[in-house]
């Protein structure tokens, strides 16, 4: 394994084996061919051609829109495509900030492709001979999505109706046991992106990256049974886990290299140092 090894993984697709999700001449995201043809038949709403997904004419408003994307949803459960649906609701955008054209549950956004977004929060110490530590989060067995790995301190998806710094505060509560002003000291510092093929579909995915400097004597406490239990790393120690291991969650390496560019761990003397630069946001 390598760095670079990490960010290619987050990276690996193949587009052939889709065909673009449009609606008003924005590309939302990307569905297999074989669900995109499919669709038609689980609610009329879909209008798919050979080289495209969309809707309908008249589905026109957020609400119409939204309840064609839900039958799809109870569609890919009742098919077993998805285990579940999650009840949590991304908003479909053609771009971060804009006006949501409809909303999606979270269990299927891969299968369409669309755009995700989420936050990932560092909380690091600073130790008296001036080197790093992470607060480094073991997820709990019972998890879904990679249980037992190796995470964040704080992370979670961005679903609407949520600005990011109340999201920030809502998953550093559920995850850490972090109040909201401590959790408001958590500096933004950009973004890792990645665009990669799994099982279920394509995930596009923005993940926005906070640094939060804690105390010595500070010890985060989960709440909502994601973690099983945390640990406090020195820097070297991350590095090479990341480095040589694939005990993490797969986008978390990317957040973690990240953190160790930003604070001169990772230097130009890294053989592959521009790539991975250039990498971590494609």
């Amino acid at each position: 394994m390598s760095f670079l090894d990490h960010i290619r993984a987050c990276n690996a697709h193949d587009l052939s084996g889709f065909r673009p999700f449009e609606l008003e001449g924005h590309r939302l995201g990307w569905v297999r061919h074989a669900l995109a043809e499919q669709l038609p038949g689980v609610d009329p709403g879909f209008v798919v051609t050979a080289d495209r997904v969309t809707l309908a004419p008249e589905v026109r408003d957020f609400e119409a829109r939204s309840s064609v994307l839900a039958h799809a949803a109870q569609f890919l459960v009742e098919t077993e495509a998805v285990s579940a649906l999650r009840g949590e609701f991304y908003p479909v955008t053609p771009a971060w900030g804009a006006e949501p054209l409809m909303r999606i549950d979270r269990a299927v956004v891969a299968q369409f492709g669309t755009p995700a977004y989420g936050l990932h929060v560092n909380g690091f110490v600073r130790q008296p001979d001036g080197g790093l530590s992470l607060w480094i989060g073991r997820r709990a067995r019972d998890r879904e999505v990679a249980p037992g790995k190796l995470d964040n301190m704080i992370a979670g998806g961005q679903p609407i109706g949520l600005t990011l710094a109340e999201n920030l505060v809502k998953e550093a509560q559920e995850e850490a046991g972090i109040d909201a002003a401590l959790a408001s000291r958590a500096v933004p510092v950009g973004a890792v992106t990645y665009r990669m093929e799994t099982e279920a579909g394509l995930k596009q995915d923005t993940l926005f990256l906070y640094d939060l400097e804690l105390d010595t004597d500070f010890v985060p406490q989960n709440t909502d049974g994601e973690v099983e239990r945390f640990e406090l790393w020195p820097l070297d120690r991350v590095a090479e886990s990341v480095r040589t291991t694939k005990d993490w969650k797969f986008n978390v390496n990317l957040v973690v290299i990240d953190f160790m560019v930003r604070h001169g761990w990772l230097t130009p003397d890294e053989p592959d140092y521009l790539e991975i630069v250039k990498g971590l946001r494609r």
